[in-house]
């Protein structure tokens, strides 16, 4: 089992959930610095799993790889490992997911 951490990237600040509903149901208000969250996004961990799976595919080190993502970036990966031989296994965690992810996978738990 691997956890795949990528590079955390801030992009300044937004206005928060709690905030943006505040000011939507109890109208216009002065906003805070509470009403402000960092805007940060995880970079990088779709390549990383991406050549996990490459390099488990080619080595032929594993026959079935189980991979917990909704994200179709995953897509080329699991089309390569799939041409390696190599069943993919998908959990989605109930969350929505493209047709295409589905669509490239052997089992989808």
């Amino acid at each position: 089992m691997a956890l795949r951490q990528g590079e955390v990237s801030v992009n300044g600040w937004a206005l928060g959930s709690a905030a943006l509903k505040n000011l939507t149901t109890n109208g216009a208000r002065a906003l805070t610095a509470q009403d402000f969250v960092p805007n940060m996004e995880q970079k990088g961990v779709d390549l990383r799993i991406g050549l996990d799976i490459a390099r488990l595919s080619l080595r032929q080190l594993v026959e079935v790889i189980v991979v917990v993502t909704g994200d179709s970036d995953m897509v080329p990966a699991f089309k390569f490992a799939r041409r390696e031989g190599v069943r993919i296994y998908l959990d989605y965690m109930g969350h929505p997911v493209k047709r295409e992810l589905k669509a490239h996978v052997d089992l989808v738990i």
